[in-house]
């Protein structure tokens, strides 16, 4: 029997209704050829509108989780270990998985930076500045704000040349900024904004000078503010 419950409103209804399923499939009540309930049943059960069901059901064929046929609906996939990474949000509620999501970026954006000092060009530079111009005119911790971040260090992944860089940096920038709107715990502060600016302009700087040494510090520092700015412990040393 399926335990579904209306999900709780946020930026991000899709990635709940999306998780809620996944668990459904995880526990066994949902099982391998299983036909999923239709979109205006999942609607009524979840409280949200068809479209937020239909991203859900997208996210979730993307991810191998389920297959659908025009006119006969979704159904669960029989592949038990789908290929396509996949981080739960319901997991990432837990503090000591946000933290380890937050390693990881770290992990991948610090070489990236390094990178990206070594290879740049002018067309990598242009979009670098283009996206800090437009996180300036965006007020800190909006929903604007945070897309536009992520578009910052996603054209730091980008000016790597790496393809799977951009695709992993991409997905884990893209899961902990959906958790942080989730949380609803963005903080608004000219003072916190200036600093921010100011710390994606030395990862900046330091791109365009060529510097790998000094890229990875400037990147690695504001990870490290950045953790201390969503709650994170003080468990990373700059």
């Amino acid at each position: 029997m399926l335990k579904l419950d209306k999900v709780n409103r946020g930026p991000h209804l899709s990635t709940l209704v999306a998780s809620s399923i996944t668990r459904e499939i995880a526990q066994g009540r949902l099982k391998a050829g299983d036909q999923l309930p239709t979109e205006q049943q999942l609607a009524q059960t979840f409280g949200v509108s068809r479209n937020v069901v239909r991203e859900a059901i997208a996210r979730l064929r993307s991810e191998g989780r389920i297959w659908s046929q025009q006119g006969r609906g979704a159904f669960v996939t029989d592949q038990p270990n789908p290929t396509v990474l996949t981080i739960d949000y319901e997991t990432l509620q837990q503090a000591n998985a946000f933290r380890s999501l937050f390693e990881l970026r770290g992990i991948l954006e610090v070489e990236a930076a390094a990178l990206a000092a070594r290879r740049r060009t002018e067309t990598d530079l242009g979009a670098m500045r283009d996206a800090l111009s437009t996180m300036q005119a965006a007020p800190y911790g909006s929903v604007m704000w945070l897309k536009t971040d992520l578009e910052f260090h996603k054209t730091v992944a980008a000016a790597t040349g790496n393809t799977y860089m951009v695709q992993f940096l991409t997905f884990v920038s893209e899961t902990v900024r959906e958790s942080i709107l989730a949380s609803g715990n963005q903080q608004r502060s000219e003072d916190l904004a200036a600093v921010t600016l100011g710390e994606h302009q030395r990862i900046l700087d330091a791109i365009a000078a060529g510097d790998p040494d000094e890229a990875q510090a400037a990147m690695r520092i504001h990870l490290h503010n950045a953790a201390g700015r969503v709650g994170l412990a003080d468990e990373q040393s700059e």
